[in-house]
């Protein structure tokens, strides 16, 4: 599967996503390796196994073996902790602020692709899954690494539609019922 074949299964009411994956798709912003680790990464955490595949198949001959890797774990590691982290962030009881998470990161710390690239890939899996916490830890590493705020942005803005391409898939299915 590909971007185009993700296309052609929205719905006609989702027209806008249609055009925003075009623009996904033909954005040259960032480097290649951040581009397709961002849509197998987001589409991982979207949950919905046409877009992962569509976007691990348009993904597949740009990213080495470790590149696909990197964005695998991006999206498996953060699932973990945007559900730990949101809970701290959300509950009003402080003392689970101060206990330790006891959870293993250790791919955080060497991702085995250039730092950069997987703390975007974090980020945009973090904004799917709606963890401040985290989504304030992994731009706070990308301005002190000297990423722009434009691909910051661009970041979350794949993030937001490739989202948006799962949803209109599961709102299809409404009317196929």
């Amino acid at each position: 599967m590909s971007i185009e074949s993700l296309k052609a299964r929205i719905p006609d009411f989702a027209k806008d996503v249609r055009l925003n994956l075009s623009s996904m798709a033909a954005d040259e912003s960032l480097t290649p390796r951040q581009k397709y680790g961002l849509m197998v990464a987001c589409g991982i955490a979207s949950r919905n196994p046409v877009v992962r595949a569509a976007l691990a198949g348009e993904a597949a001959e740009k990213l080495s073996v470790a590149e696909l890797g990197a964005a695998q774990a991006a999206a498996s590691i953060m699932g973990m902790n945007n559900v730990y982290y949101r809970f701290l962030h959300l509950t009003e009881h402080e003392v689970f602020k101060t206990l330790p998470a006891k959870l293993r990161m250790n791919v955080i710390g060497n991702p085995g692709v250039e730092k950069v690239d997987f703390e975007l890939w974090a980020l945009a899996v973090s904004a799917i899954n709606g963890c401040g916490m985290c989504i304030d830890s992994h731009v706070d590493v990308l301005q002190k690494a000297g990423v722009s705020t434009e691909a910051i942005q661009t970041a979350v803005r794949f993030a937001s539609i490739i989202q948006s391409a799962a949803i209109a898939l599961e709102a299809a299915e409404l009317s196929a019922a």
